[in-house]
């Protein structure tokens, strides 16, 4: 699809890309609200009311990074760290990880596509 219409793949790049960011935007916003329904959730998890901010901020600083061209490789692997611990913490509850997984396909789906250099350094090839 990208080297035969690179303005798709760029346009739908940047759909995946800012429905992923919509993702953690919200989130962020209902751990810095301390939303009723998101801090009972979390406590279940292990955090504390206490951390909301600090893990509320982390998304934030990393979805800026995901957004900013010149440093949006960097933000998906900040974004994909941060999947990394959200993944492990439902594990360890016994929890499923499945939109945690497809989360992670949208940032990458959404750098891969927008991003000419990416699928220089990882090319698709067909047999």
């Amino acid at each position: 699809m990208s080297s035969k219409n690179p303005m798709v793949s760029t346009v739908l790049g940047w759909v995946l890309t800012l429905l992923a960011a919509a993702i953690f935007v919200m989130s962020a916003t209902m751990k810095l609200t301390a939303n009723p329904k998101m801090v009972p959730m979390l406590a279940q998890l292990g955090w504390q009311q206490s951390q909301l901010n600090l893990l509320a901020t982390l998304e934030l600083g990393s979805v800026i990074l995901y957004l900013l061209p010149p440093v949006a490789v960097l933000g998906g692997i900040v974004l994909t760290g941060y999947l990394g611990g959200a993944i492990a913490t439902h594990v360890r509850v016994g929890q499923p990880v499945y939109m945690h997984i497809v989360i992670g396909l949208l940032i990458w789906g959404g750098l891969y596509l927008r991003d000419a250099r990416l699928r220089e350094l990882i090319p698709l090839r067909r047999k």
